[in-house]
């Protein structure tokens, strides 16, 4: 059975910046999906937090291109169906964690994955949702 992972935008900004061990932990998965050994996906909503973040620092054009560079990764972007909106609802109703944290809390309980992430908001889910809990030496927030 292929494992299944759900990044949310912590990691993946982690591997952007290459904030290591979170960074290599990622690309360890990446390669892992190009080999047909793990399915990773990520939530169109956590996908567009990335991108957002990315052109708040570096500016649009970088946004975009970003954007562009992980569209290219062995990434399932998960739309955002009433299904997968309502099962983020219910997260967001349960748990003080953000709108695009639901979501990527959501997609990985619907889809029976594993939720990749660094973000402490989200470890106190780990009785609903199974996480991999990533870290980077650097302390400092996203």
């Amino acid at each position: 059975m292929t494992r299944h992972y759900v990044l949310d935008a912590w990691a993946i900004l982690a591997l952007l910046q290459q904030e290591d061990p979170a960074a290599t932990r990622v690309r360890q998965c990446l390669e892992e999906a190009l080999a047909n050994k793990t399915l990773l996906s990520i939530s169109i909503i956590n996908l567009g937090e990335v991108t957002y973040r990315i052109g708040k620092v570096k500016g649009e054009d970088a946004a975009w291109e970003t954007l562009q560079q992980l569209r290219q990764l062995p990434l399932t972007v998960l739309q955002a169906t009433e299904e997968a909106v309502l099962a983020a609802v219910t997260f967001k109703i349960r748990y003080a964690i953000s709108y695009a944290d639901a979501f990527a809390a959501a997609a990985a309980y619907t889809h029976k994955a594993v939720l990749m992430t660094g973000d402490p908001e989200l470890f106190h889910l780990s009785h609903e949702v199974k996480i991999e809990a990533l870290s980077r030496s650097d302390k400092s927030s996203r």
